[in-house]
């Protein structure tokens, strides 16, 4: 995953030198000009590393730990005709720049008919189960889909993650790119060394299934695909539905898998209140209701701070074990429960 995300950026900065990365430490510090290009590290996490070496410290920006200051500054830049990609560390942080990118950039196209654009494109973590506490865990999305003019993008696979980002980075309008920080050193599958686009706003099912639609964001695919193997041993054929981008929502998938199989489950990590798993829900019952035999299950997070010790992190986490017995009290079928 870390590495599609690097090559989206390098693909992306090869293609249009209008393209420039700011944020904290993404051109690994002042240090990176006594290093070897192989001992360079780029970010919190390494997911910049070696993009300064290529594009030189003109367009890989190093900032203040300022999030208002250059979120603001990338805002800017993207209505003036760059289209940057700016690196908020972990999402928990948005609220220091949270007027420009909610009641600035999102509404400048509208606010003047069409002749303004703001390409720009906020990447950031999120997730919790790396043990880093309450302040450096969430998964805040959800905020962000309440907001018009705002894109908002959760891949769940690396492939998926390199053709979003230049989707996203293409795109005329602000989208913020929310990355599992636990899915960095995943490896799920191929990813072509190309360039290549995944249109937003169009979901993808990651397994097919007459029995159960699970609609799972993020990382949660992964434990909703983990939960199919165990269910399929028992003669339940899952489909499992990934939203990919949350904004645009891909509706008509989601309700076509919904119709097919007359039974639904959202795997959310964020908490519950306000969340996708229940803008999703309330989504089904609404234009789906007829296709539905049975009464939507949502497996979310406790409306809780995200735990730091880690027996109390691994329970506050969505697992296929959750899914599993969601699924056998959807189906009043205690025999799914037996090993």
């Amino acid at each position: 995953m870390m590495d599609a995300i690097n090559e989206a950026m390098k693909l992306a900065m090869r293609k249009d030198e209008n393209v420039i990365l700011l944020g904290e430490d993404v051109a690994g510090g002042a240090a990176v000009d006594h290093l070897q290009d192989e001992e360079a590290w780029g970010g919190v996490l390494g997911v910049t590393k070696g993009l300064v070496q290529e594009f030189g410290r003109d367009r890989i920006l190093d900032t203040p730990i300022s999030e208002a200051g250059y979120v603001g500054a990338a805002m800017s830049a993207a209505a003036t005709g760059m289209r940057p990609i700016a690196e908020l560390m972990f999402n928990d942080f948005i609220g220091s720049c949270m007027d420009s990118f909610i009641n600035q950039g999102p509404k400048f196209r509208y606010m003047f008919g069409g002749k303004a654009q703001v390409p720009v494109t906020i990447r950031t973590m999120h997730g919790a189960g790396l043990r880093a506490a309450a302040q450096h865990s969430q998964s805040l999305y959800a905020i962000f889909t309440a907001i018009p003019g705002i894109k908002v993008v959760v891949p769940s696979t690396p492939y998926d993650a390199k053709g979003l980002l230049l989707a996203a980075i293409e795109d005329n309008d602000p989208v913020i790119f929310f990355e599992d920080k636990t899915l960095y050193n995943m490896s799920y599958d191929d990813v072509p060394e190309g360039y290549y686009t995944i249109p937003l706003g169009k979901a993808d099912i990651k397994r097919t299934g007459t029995d159960l639609t699970i609609v799972a964001i993020g990382k949660q695919v992964h434990t909703a695909l983990a939960a199919a193997t165990e269910l399929s041993k028992k003669g339940l054929e899952v489909e499992v539905v990934d939203p990919r981008s949350l904004s645009p929502l891909d509706e008509t998938t989601i309700l076509n898998s919904v119709e097919k199989t007359s039974r639904l489950i959202v795997i959310d990590e964020a908490n519950p209140r306000c969340s996708m798993a229940t803008d999703i829900a309330a989504l089904v019952a609404d234009k789906g209701f007829d296709s539905l035999d049975a009464p939507i299950k949502r497996i979310t997070a406790p409306h809780t701070p995200v735990p730091f010790s880690p027996v109390l992190e691994d329970l506050y986490l969505p697992t296929p074990e959750k899914v599993v017995a969601a699924v056998s009290e959807l189906l009043g079928d205690q025999s799914l429960l037996k090993v």
